[in-house]
């Protein structure tokens, strides 16, 4: 055909026809690479099935092993998988390692992470067997990370089985230690390669573009009757259960059952024994970065001794300074910007040698500095009462919206889903991100649905896999071409 022909031809048809002839070759190319992808499902969930009967949570450091032998097996798993579907793999001395395709100098990078957090709350399927029920997979870390783990390496499979040129490397960077430090990715930076781009399948669609930094503190009693309190299991989730023993007073168990009566747990239970009051709380789990989707069982445990007429030091002080507000007021620091609220969350608390410690974890608006936060809470952490220390306040992170990076993984994610109602955004979690250089954060997690990560009964879904397979495809190929 006649190239002046065509393009008079073109010239013809209105924007909106064009437009329309485009979105349509679109539609029938991802409905063929759907059906492709449809037909690995199976294959794709037995490997998710290996990687969550894996408990690779932290564990006591031996030799060759940095994060226990848990993450060590995770990961000699998921690089046998990438092996298996034909990657190049590399173990980079059990805190990392990567699947890798393609040539050049440049890489594409997809960073996500194996350990997972204690199982820990009241599951109603195993948490390290893989258990289907229709559209819903269960099982610790099937969201977070292991799934989205699979969902890019299967994403680079069907790229490279397909032919598309790879003008650079493209490498899946498995980490074993994003929930407890991050150090694997430390070590990555240490003796492997800068990544030019990338993103890590560790948060929300349709795409992340900041993440606000984070403070972590202690608090501690310096007075207290209380004889011991323990509750929650990890610091960055909600206190979402918790055990209190008291000194009986008359009386005071009847209030105390009004009391937590009228607030939002789950469930709770006052029973006396031998001059000692036993009180349970469960309250609702929550990521610490949306703390305010829980219920804190220990605050409301401190709230309601307080409203019951407990006389107690460190109840003074942990509702006035810790509460269950979530918004850091009590420690000088409720804040925001244009991105987003400041937020605080109790996750763990715990009673030893007669002092009760509390974890607090706050995540920051992306524009305010380490120094400002110091600053604004610094003469807000002690009384006589209790006192908070500072253990460390990162930085946040930011990517201008319209930035290559962003725009190339936004327009993946609404070319796979048509959603142009949901925009990139800025969250309180912390991801990799952070800790390599050129990569934001994008997906799995659509919006409106809670993955309960972190919590009891954490699930994937099968569609929801099969969506982000496209979604990383389409990803990758538009990282390429920055």
């Amino acid at each position: 055909m006649n190239p002046a022909t065509t393009k008079c031809k073109l010239s013809t048809i209105p924007l909106s026809g064009i437009l329309s002839i485009l979105n349509e070759d679109l539609e029938e190319r991802l409905m063929s690479i759907k059906e492709e992808i449809h037909a690995l499902t199976d294959e794709m969930l037995t490997n998710l099935g290996r990687l969550v009967a894996i408990d690779s949570q932290l564990g006591t450091p031996a030799e060759g092993m940095p994060f226990g032998e848990g993450p060590a097996k995770a990961l000699e798993v998921g690089l046998k998988i990438a092996d298996e579907l034909g990657f190049k793999t590399v173990n980079l001395d059990n805190y990392c390692g990567y699947a890798e395709m393609g040539e050049g100098d440049e890489i594409v990078g997809i960073a996500g992470h194996l350990d997972i957090v204690p199982a820990g709350g009241d599951w109603t399927h195993d948490p390290f067997t893989l258990t289907r029920d229709g559209d819903y997979v269960y099982g610790r870390g099937t969201t977070d990370d292991k799934g989205p783990i699979l969902e890019a390496l299967y994403a680079m499979k069907l790229l490279r089985d397909s032919g598309v040129k790879l003008n650079k490397r493209v490498r899946l960077i498995m980490g074993c230690n994003e929930e407890t430090g991050s150090k694997c990715m430390e070590h990555y930076n240490e003796v492997a390669e800068e990544l030019s781009c990338g993103f890590t399948p560790d948060a929300s669609y349709p795409c992340i573009h900041g993440e606000k930094g984070g403070v972590h503190m202690m608090a501690y009693s310096k007075n207290t009757k209380i004889i011991s309190m323990n509750g929650g299991f990890v610091v960055n989730a909600v206190c979402d259960s918790c055990n209190t023993v008291i000194p009986a007073e008359a009386g005071l168990k009847e209030r105390l059952e009004t009391a937590l009566s009228e607030t939002k747990l789950q469930e709770y239970k006052v029973t006396e024994e031998k001059g000692t009051l036993n009180i349970y709380a469960k309250g609702v789990p929550a990521h610490a970065s949306t703390p305010t989707f829980g219920v804190n069982a220990a605050g409301v445990i401190f709230e309601c001794l307080e409203q019951v007429g407990f006389e107690d030091d460190f109840v003074k002080f942990y509702n006035s300074h810790i509460g269950t507000s979530c918004d850091g007021v009590g420690v000088g620091l409720k804040c925001q910007d244009a991105y987003g609220e400041l937020t605080l969350c109790n996750g763990i608390v715990k009673t030893e040698d007669g002092v009760i410690s509390c974890t607090i974890d706050i995540r920051v608006p992306v524009t305010l500095k380490p120094d400002e936060v110091r600053r604004l809470c610094e003469d807000k952490l002690e009384d006589e009462n209790g006192r908070i220390e500072i253990l460390d306040i990162g930085d946040g992170l930011f990517f201008p919206r319209e930035s290559p990076l962003v725009e190339a993984l936004y327009k993946a994610y609404v070319d796979v889903t048509g959603d142009t109602a949901n925009e990139p955004m800025v969250i309180g979690g912390g991801t990799y991100a952070k800790s390599l250089k050129n990569i934001i954060a994008f997906g799995p997690e659509m919006p409106g649905i809670d993955y309960r990560i972190h919590s009891a009964d954490e699930y994937i879904l099968v569609s929801g896999m099969e969506e982000s397979v496209l979604i990383y495809m389409e990803a990758i190929k538009n990282l390429l071409a920055i």
